[in-house]
């Protein structure tokens, strides 16, 4: 299975984020067909529906620390603290299902937006964790990205001991050993640094998790990875930081989430509760109980 942040990199590779007005670059592009002949019960619910019923559903991504996971048969993380916050602010009961990653995020957005998996389950009116480019909004019109709500970035863990002077940039690694996510953009960014110089000393692991727990193990000096995962497995001994990253094309990205295109009244009101909860605090303060760095996105 390709990694999560591999998989959110993917769809922004082709352009950098937030460049340029979205209309511009969207005026020579075809459009796409729309989904036809699907049923409510495929394509989610309107806004209406949603406070009817009392409760809207959300989709987020399983095994995903810190931004969601199960423990102890309940769901966690900051993406599903964003996401009951969005239902307070709409008045109705947060929902979710923790759903696995599919090959890339056209897989994911089809399966839990727009049309629905072709084995078991239903669409969700909101997906969380979205990343936004506008070029691929331009692509994508079955669906309505909205509601930005945090800028993520590459960062470097690092032992303590073992830098007690010098942070540790990409360039140490000729030398020195580091673990990283297999197949996450950090493992494609290390592998291809010039000549290869730097793939003897890279190990791949399964989760950027796992790559932590081996730098706290002493397996070894350093972790390069999404910064809010690194900073979740942080122990004593153990520093991050963000250094220049020459020749990364993405080195950060804005996520946020996404709605089937029909419900544009519920994606306005998604992005309302998201705005306001960036502007007054709200959403920095789930960031902090849960360790984390905060960097909020350009408000648009």
């Amino acid at each position: 299975m390709i990694g999560n942040q591999a998989r959110f990199v993917f769809s922004l590779a082709a352009a950098c984020l937030l460049s340029a007005p979205a209309l511009a670059r969207c005026a020579d592009h075809v459009p796409q067909p729309k989904p036809q002949n699907a049923g409510r019960d495929v394509v989610g619910q309107d806004l209406d529906t949603i406070q009817e019923q009392g409760f809207m559903t959300f989709a987020a991504y399983e095994d995903f620390a810190p931004w969601s996971w199960e423990e102890g048969g309940k769901v966690k993380g900051v993406d599903i603290e964003i996401g009951r916050l969005i239902a307070e602010d709409l008045g109705v009961e947060a929902r979710f299902k923790l759903v696995t990653p599919g090959e890339n995020l056209d897989a994911d957005l089809r399966n839990w937006i727009w049309k629905g998996p072709v084995v078991g389950g239903a669409v969700a009116n909101v997906l969380l964790h979205v990343p936004y480019d506008s070029e691929y909004a331009c692509r994508v019109e079955q669906v309505v990205f909205t509601g930005t709500y945090h800028v993520e970035e590459i960062a470097i863990a690092y032992d303590e001991a073992a830098y007690p002077e010098d942070k540790p940039v990409p360039a140490y690694f000729r030398f020195d050993t580091v673990g990283v996510e297999n197949d996450s953009i950090a493992d494609f960014y290390l592998s291809s640094f010039p000549g290869g110089q730097l793939r003897g000393n890279v190990s791949r692991f399964s989760t950027t998790g796992e790559a932590m727990a081996r730098l706290a193990a002493g397996e070894t000096m350093a972790a390069m990875g999404p910064l809010a995962q690194l900073e979740f497995g942080l122990v004593d001994g153990v520093g991050v930081h963000t250094p220049p990253l020459p020749g990364f094309s993405v080195g950060s990205w804005t996520v946020g989430t996404a709605v089937h295109f029909a419900y544009r009244p519920l994606a306005y009101s998604v992005e309302d509760a998201i705005f306001a909860a960036v502007q007054d605090g709200r959403i920095e303060a789930i960031f902090d109980s849960h360790g984390l760095s905060y960097r909020a996105p350009e408000l648009r």
